[in-house]
């Protein structure tokens, strides 16, 4: 073991504060961040300013990214930014008989240093994160696709936020039982009681894997990354082929943070593939995982479920979010709410809407009745509003990720009636960037071959307006939707109380996280740490919600050993 450079005092007067402040958080569930979201709160006590951020980020392209780990026998990489530039970045490639003993080898201190320390250590590599925000922002956008605004908050403190969060609940589900030794005595009446000394310590299962994703990496990639090693888990990270940088990043800072606080720094480390490897399937089946954490397809979600039977695996899979439309007191507010969440990183979020189910006779609303025909010309005008101009129109919809969005939202034009094209934006900065505006789609929802194209994900900036015969057949397709393919959000606008709580029913009884009535600055698809939880685990879509005990609990058990006393 190193020598500690961050002593566990040190780390304390830091980061104990913090840690408390998250462990208060996750049981009022009120709004805290500690990572701020504006840039220009970034360039003082050593954080990178946005100049820095992004001369940081331009020095790691062309240039081979060394970790210094066990068992790299070569390098590889090959990513190119949805923006058009190829990073030129080689990372190591790890021999797993030798990387994955290796990480084994400091289990048992990181172990024995206890709860305590290991949260606090999390915090200060999330702190070293926080001071590189701007470098990290360039990192996420040119992975995924995101605007810069959204790779800056998305993959920035969000990401951090969901971090923290996942230590606190780590931190708390670690230490319900006491730390220490703890005495026993059972009395035995006239006889000397029976007396043991009893330590209980809670143990990591063993290597966990992360298994990172193309759109999100870190805020996607954190919760399980930090659960895992908070709970003394080593973790090995094997980012998406397409976003690299955004982890091995983290990878790089924790490695340093574990060494300098006296830990093996092999305890983090980071598995890329060569193309075509598919290197997932390899490390998931390996009897030294223990833990998986999954963002990503169905298909492969349920693999890892079926197939990875020697680790406990968290999934986040995909899902067909809805939106029931009944009535509005707001029609102005619903319609600029619905153009914005359809809109927001081209709709390439798990979270995005897809069916906004409809009656075909019309809502009523603070203008009146309205016609589903109207309805959908009106939402089809806000998004046209939203996104009329190019340079507004690059911030909110970045570019899509990959050419099968793509592809997905040219055949989308073909399932029905197009009530809004998608149009080609043109981003000067960035002349290759592929950039789309969203498709409404118009389906008869009671049409069977219009069912086969509402009921299926569509993953990107692709909406169904879905016409159903009344907010009662709403409701049941809504029901059937969570049940078979899963939701990650639900939304509904009404002003009939009886209505509202029947939707909120349908969400109870299916397990579907639920917004109702958003018309401001709120959308249905975002979240916030500490306060929402990120899918429920209790449908298709996710087998696990981010943030909950049951996300961390696992990943360890408790161990005792009884002495007579």
């Amino acid at each position: 073991m190193a020598t500690a450079q961050l002593t566990t005092d040190r780390l304390a007067e830091k980061h104990r504060s913090t840690l408390d402040q998250a462990l208060a958080t996750i049981r009022t569930r009120a709004y805290w961040s500690p990572y701020p979201e504006h840039p220009k709160a970034y360039g003082a006590d050593g954080s990178l300013d946005a100049a820095a951020g992004l001369a940081a980020h331009q020095s790691a392209l062309n240039t081979r990214f060394d970790l210094d780990q066990p068992g790299t026998d070569g390098w590889t990489g090959g990513e190119i930014s949805p923006y058009g530039p190829s990073l030129g970045i080689e990372y190591p490639h790890a021999d797993l008989d030798v990387l994955l003993p290796a990480m084994r080898a400091g289990m048992g201190a990181w172990r024995d240093a206890g709860a305590e320390t290991r949260a606090l250590v999390c915090l200060e590599i999330l702190a070293r994160i926080s001071a590189r925000t701007h470098e990290f922002a360039h990192a996420v956008m040119h992975t995924s696709g995101q605007a810069f605004m959204m790779a800056f908050q998305a993959g920035g403190p969000h990401a951090q936020d969901r971090g923290l969060e996942a230590v606190a609940y780590a931190y708390e589900e670690q230490t319900r039982t006491p730390a220490g030794r703890a005495g026993w005595s059972k009395p035995q009446g006239k006889r000397d009681p029976l007396e043991l000394s009893k330590e209980f310590t809670p143990v990591g299962r063993g290597i966990a894997l992360v298994i990172g994703c193309n759109t999100f990496p870190t805020w996607n990639g954190y919760p399980g990354l930090f659960a895992s090693l908070a709970t003394g888990n080593p973790v090995v990270v094997k980012p998406h082929p397409r976003a690299v940088l955004p982890l091995a990043l983290t990878v790089k800072v924790a490695r340093e943070v574990l060494a300098e606080a006296g830990f093996d720094p092999n305890l983090v480390a980071l598995a890329v593939e060569r193309p075509g490897e598919g290197i997932a399937k390899t490390l998931a089946v390996r009897p030294e995982i223990r833990i998986i954490d999954y963002t990503g397809s169905t298909a492969f979600g349920d693999w890892l479920e079926a197939n990875a039977r020697q680790a406990q695996v968290y999934t986040e899979k995909a899902g067909v979010n809805t939106v029931v439309v009944d009535s509005t007191d707001d029609y102005k507010g619903m319609l600029a709410n619905l153009a914005f969440s359809l809109s927001l990183y081209s709709g390439q979020m798990c979270t995005t809407p897809q069916n906004l189910l409809i009656p075909r006779d019309g809502i009523t609303t603070d203008q009146g009745p309205k016609s589903y025909d109207e309805v959908v010309a009106d939402l089809a005008a806000a998004v046209g509003g939203l996104l009329g101009d190019d340079a507004r129109a690059n911030g909110l919809l970045g570019a899509l990720v990959n050419p099968d969005v793509k592809a997905r939202l040219e055949a989308a034009a073909g399932l029905g009636e197009v009530a809004l094209a998608s149009r080609e934006v043109v981003n000067p900065e960035y002349p290759d960037a592929v950039v789309r505006t969203p498709v409404i789609v118009k389906l008869d929802g009671s049409k069977p071959d219009a069912q086969a194209a509402y009921f299926s994900e569509c993953f990107g900036p692709v909406s169904f307006a879905v016409s159903v015969d009344s907010t009662a057949d709403a409701l049941e397709l809504l029901r059937r939707t969570v049940r078979e393919k899963g939701a990650m959000t639900v939304g509904a606008y009404t002003t009939s109380a009886d209505t509202e709580r029947a939707v909120e029913e349908v969400c109870l009884e299916e397990s579907a996280q639920l917004s109702l009535n958003l018309t401001g600055g709120v959308y249905v698809n975002q979240t916030a740490a500490f306060s929402d939880f990120h899918g429920s685990g209790g449908n298709p879509a996710a087998n696990a919600a981010l943030c909950d005990g049951a996300f961390v609990s696992n990943r360890f058990r408790v161990v005792e050993v009884r002495r007579q006393a």
